[in-house]
């Protein structure tokens, strides 16, 4: 499974870049827009922080625009990943942008029929929501868990990055699933080496360890 940031917190993401932790980054105009700086030079310094994709969302809602908008966004670098809404116009730029070989990751995915469309459009990645599904008391993991089937079942080549992930166990499930990506914010992805035990077994070496009196 790849590991992508949700974030655009550079500091963030360069230290799990150094452990890594890091095959892309997503995006979102709402995390964008929350570090107060320009969008295409925050985008471009991501892109620098790894080889992997970076999902850089178009604003625009005719096809038209969106279109337009993807070929600016490709040009900041050649790891750009053009994301777009999942609307019937965001399907025809997904369509038109995939013919020109522009890596596209089709986000607010929250269907498996909307799933289905994306890869007949050629999608990079699909993008479905798990955490903003289970906030209305539906199931995200059983999505992931249909669009996993669809996929295999016709071979589409479309990858799952599960979106909208909230805690270690949503990571755990969709890795068991089998999404091809994941991405969350960096405090989750640290939390995945969190476990009691360990802390515990830890504390307890260290001080056999100091008791001999020595070092290495």
């Amino acid at each position: 499974m790849k590991f992508f940031v949700d974030s655009a917190d550079l500091d963030a993401i360069a230290e799990l870049a150094d452990i890594g932790l890091v095959d892309g980054v997503t995006t979102n105009p709402s995390i964008i827009a929350k570090s107060g700086r320009d969008f295409k030079e925050v985008i471009a310094e991501i892109c620098k922080l790894t080889p992997g994709h970076v999902s850089a969302e178009v604003v625009a809602t005719s096809a038209e625009d969106m279109i337009k908008e993807g070929r600016i966004l490709r040009k900041i670098a050649e790891n750009v990943c053009v994301k777009l809404p999942l609307t019937m116009d965001g399907l025809k730029a997904c369509n038109t942008l995939s013919k020109e070989e522009v890596p596209t990751n089709v986000t607010l995915c929250f269907s498996p029929n909307q799933a289905l469309l994306a890869a007949k459009c050629g999608a990079t990645y699909i993008s479905p929501f798990i955490g903003r599904l289970d906030d209305i008391t539906l199931d995200g993991l059983e999505l992931i868990e249909d669009i996993r089937t669809i996929y295999d079942n016709y071979g589409y080549e479309t990858e799952i990055l599960a979106a909208s992930i909230r805690n270690v166990n949503h990571v755990k499930e969709c890795a068991l699933i089998g999404a091809d990506v994941m991405t969350a914010p960096p405090a989750v992805i640290k939390n995945l080496a969190n476990h009691v035990l360990t802390d515990k077994g830890l504390a307890a070496f260290l001080k056999d360890w100091e008791k001999t009196g020595q070092s290495i």
